[in-house]
């Protein structure tokens, strides 16, 4: 069975349109967006023990233990299951906070699906994906484990597939709240519905950009610096700043000239997220077909 010494990969994701659409009388926003992921991800370690609860063997700076998408996910599992059984768990980590990376709901997720299979729970991923909900709207895209569409407020799923481009990702040296961008009075909220097939590559225009631009002024050198060399554009509601690149030499070629101040990888987009494709097998145990 893996222990800590074999990681498992929570990996980025990257949203390639973000259009607000409306609003619900609860405050939550309206979405329609475009999800694929990254093969660039944090990693966990998980051991099975025989006491201790859920222990974290390490922490994120500025992250107390309550909010901790890691350790909340697992208590949650262990509430929805009522089961008393143990785990150490550690993160490597390498997604930026607050870039709009989905990093916290991602190890929320590969948290949730490595316990399910460890404490032998057999939950289907439809359950799996219920329980995610609770942690995050993003949550259960990372369970499913397939570039989509997404409506609502980003939990109604439809598989998509598109092309899988190279990435540059621009991290500038802030975080991005996503709750001051979806409380900004500028913010549009009231972009045309429209249908995938109105975006047959899954990208578009995000309605958050402009809002991100003018309060984050670290974000838009980021963005003015990449823009000169192919069209940029944010992920989510988050700091990074992308554009993609038939492949992964034209990329190099723009991240060797990556000013200082600025921190950017390359990574190749994935239509099947990294977590299904690692060596345990993931996808086969808990019966999904890619």
């Amino acid at each position: 069975m893996p222990s800590l010494s074999q990681p498992w990969f929570a990996p980025a994701k990257l949203n390639l349109l973000l259009r607000i659409i409306g609003q619900r009388e609860d405050g939550y926003h309206l979405l329609q967006t475009t999800f694929q992921f990254l093969d660039y991800a944090d990693e966990l370690y998980f051991d099975v023990t025989t006491k201790g609860g859920i222990q974290r063997l390490d922490t994120i700076p500025n992250v107390p233990l309550e909010a901790d998408l890691i350790y909340r996910a697992a208590k949650l599992l262990q509430t929805e299951t009522a089961t008393n059984q143990n785990i150490a768990i550690k993160l490597n980590k390498k997604l930026p906070l607050g870039g709009g990376l989905g990093g916290g709901s991602s190890n929320a997720a590969t948290t949730l699906v490595a316990l399910n299979i460890l404490w032998k729970l057999n939950l289907s991923i439809d359950t799996l994906a219920k329980i995610g909900l609770k942690l995050g709207a993003d949550v259960p895209v990372f369970i499913r484990g397939f570039a989509a569409w997404a409506e609502g407020i980003g939990e109604k799923l439809e598989p998509i597939q598109i092309v899988e481009p190279w990435y540059l990702v621009v991290i500038p040296n802030c975080e991005v709240s996503t709750q001051k961008v979806f409380s900004y009075s500028r913010l549009t909220r009231d972009s045309i519905p429209k249908k995938i097939s109105d975006f047959p590559d899954g990208r578009g225009k995000n309605d958050c950009l402009k809002v991100v631009l003018e309060n984050y002024p670290a974000v838009k050198l980021a963005f003015d610096w990449l823009n000169q060399y192919a069209k940029a554009t944010l992920t989510g509601t988050g700091a990074c700043i992308f554009s993609s690149f038939g492949t992964k030499v034209e990329a190099q070629a723009i991240l060797d000239q990556l000013p200082t101040q600025f921190s950017g990888f390359i990574a190749k987009g994935c239509n099947q997220s990294p977590l299904y494709g690692n060596q345990w097998g993931v996808a086969k145990r808990l019966g999904i077909g890619f």
